[in-house]
């Protein structure tokens, strides 16, 4: 037999019947969460209601249930997709390779420790579960995929076909319907004429991204991009913002981002606005006249919104602001921030905070405020770098009337909720634009970098890498997905947004830590682009929620 059709035939041992052993993989790891969710809940409870003091206390336990959820989601949706694909006559042998590595991959962590950072393995024995429950994960299925799956055969062969089909947008079919394909490709070819070639420098010299590439984004609807079209926007699906802030992302995560802000603006005035509020901001914010900023998070506050202390006060029928924010991103070009602020008085908590349109007029870099009672500093940082990061500092900032949102008060934080799947999907889309970024140059430097007389890509531990960076973006697009067709269905989607975004940041991280790997020495360079990549990729699991507190969170809805 030849050498490479023994290694075909060695890596497709167990796909004949790959589809059904992953059918039957999903079931056990279903059973083994409801059992760790049942075990918990009674742990972490009081009087038969779940006590936040004891998930706290517990939090080992609590965010393990967290990251096994997610996995066992990730398992269920990347069956899903592959299902779907063969249907369609689309499951070819790159997306058999990638499911089979990923269900071999994912159930042996299950089962040895799963990683919730480079520091922290969680073993099932942590939540709770005894070997008994354990070893209801050892099926003849699971069994199969654990030995089978993940090999270095495996591995090797997927490398070699992403190496004939470089000339491919993503590794694998995605299993999106061709509209979204076509947006994809329409964005990946922006992103390579205008935003890579440009991308390292604007980062090097801690530039804003140019208004010239606002604009043509502008054009291209990115702003509008899931406002409803009755308001001025293209009224098209969450799905097409993954994709449209997946490619951009890769391209550079500054300009991937750029639409965050409008999304969160939006959601919020589609979801609490007034009819007035509608019709003055959504045509505006879609067209990209209009750019906004989130304030909302304060000196000492961080992820605990409802301590908030800047202050709003009625002046009249108009209001004044007065207190400190940080971590704005790009306030400084922007025309109307989303300020949340505490308007009820003698309160303490989220209860007494309300949601602010305020106006401002757009600066510069050189000059970023320009309007009486604002002011603020540049916060410098690693990476992120293309919309600048600021303090602002509000000293009697005066705020219209008209701009409560809802014109009610006492509904920010309940509005501000709101609009957490939406941000959540999106960033999870960021983290794969970013961890595709990361793959597409570990690619290249992996093929090119010759090292005793062979690319650095014919030694198995850097095509490994390879291979499974390929198979983690995979599993974690599926997870945005899967939670951005809930959020177009009008379901309930923040458990799944933030299992997608909590995997997606830890994918994105990985992916640039181990390209950066691949590089060597040259990969410390500032030279060379990985580097800005996995400055980068760092924030990801810190902004829209820390990883910790989105564990925190999943696993506060898993056992409510």
């Amino acid at each position: 037999m030849p050498r490479d059709a023994h290694q075909q035939n060695e890596t497709s041992v167990i796909l004949s019947d790959l589809l059904h052993l992953t059918e039957r993989a999903v079931a056990p790891a279903e059973a083994l969460l409801e059992t760790a969710k049942a075990y918990l809940r009674d742990r972490l409870s009081v009087e038969g209601r779940v006590s936040a003091k004891l998930v706290e206390q517990e939090q080992t336990a609590a965010h393990g249930l967290a990251w096994l959820a997610t996995y066992v989601e990730a398992l269920r949706q990347m069956h899903g997709w592959a299902a779907r694909l063969d249907v369609e006559g689309k499951f070819g042998e790159v997306e058999q390779l990638i499911l089979q590595i990923a269900f071999g991959e994912y159930l042996a962590q299950m089962q040895g420790g799963i990683p919730m950072s480079q520091g922290e393995i969680l073993r099932l024995s942590d939540i709770g579960l005894s070997q008994e429950d354990q070893d209801a994960l050892r099926t003849d299925a699971v069994n199969t995929l654990t030995a089978s799956g993940n090999t270095q055969a495996a591995r090797t062969r997927l490398v070699a076909l992403m190496q004939e089909r470089s000339a491919e947008i993503t590794v694998g079919h995605c299993g999106l319907d061709d509209e979204l394909d076509m947006i994809r490709e329409q964005f990946r070819r922006y992103a390579v004429d205008r935003v890579i070639p440009n991308a390292h420098e604007w980062h090097l010299n801690d530039e804003l991204i140019p208004m010239e590439i606002i604009e043509e984004l502008s054009e291209m609807g990115v702003f509008g991009l899931t406002i409803p079209e009755n308001h001025g926007g293209l009224g098209l699906s969450k799905a097409s913002m993954c994709v449209v802030s997946e490619e951009l992302s890769r391209g550079y995560i500054g300009v991937g981002s750029l639409g965050t802000r409008s999304e969160i603006a939006a959601e919020l005035i589609l979801a609490g606005g007034t009819d007035a509020q509608k019709e003055k901001w959504l045509p505006g914010l879609a067209s990209g006249e209009i750019l906004p900023t989130a304030v909302f998070t304060e000196p000492n506050t961080g992820s605990d919104l409802g301590s908030l202390r800047t202050k709003a006060t009625r002046d009249g029928d108009d209001w004044v602001l007065n207190g400190n924010k940080t971590w704005i991103t790009h306030a400084a070009r922007t025309h109307v921030m989303t300020v949340l602020a505490r308007s009820v008085p003698d309160t303490d908590d989220y209860k007494g905070l309300s949601m602010f349109l305020a106006e401002k007029t757009p600066g510069t870099d050189e000059a970023p405020w320009q309007d009486a009672g604002i002011s603020g500093g540049e916060i410098e940082v690693l990476g992120y770098r293309g919309m600048k990061e600021y303090t602002v500092n509000f000293d009697d900032f005066k705020v219209a009337g008209d701009n409560l949102l809802g014109g009610k008060e006492g509904e920010g934080f309940k509005q501000l909720m709101q609009t957490f799947e939406s941000a959540r999907i999106q960033t999870a889309a960021r983290a794969i634009g970013v961890a595709q970024s990361a793959l597409d140059e570990g690619m290249k430097y992996a093929t090119d970098r010759k090292q005793f007389g062979r690319s650095l890509i014919e030694f198995p531990r850097v095509s490994g890498k390879l291979a499974m960076m390929a198979v983690e973006i995979m599993i974690a697009r599926q997870l945005s997905y899967f939670s951005a067709r809930e959020k177009d269905n009008d379901r309930r989607c923040d458990l799944e947004a933030g299992m997608a975004k909590l995997l997606g940041a830890r994918v994105a991280w990985a992916a640039a830590d181990n390209a950066l790997q691949i590089h060597g020495g040259n990969g410390f360079a500032l030279e060379y682009t990985i580097s800005r990549i996995l400055c980068d990729a760092r924030i990801l699991n810190i902004f829209e929620g820390a990883a910790e507190i989105q564990a925190q969170v999943i696993a506060r809805r898993l056992l409510s």
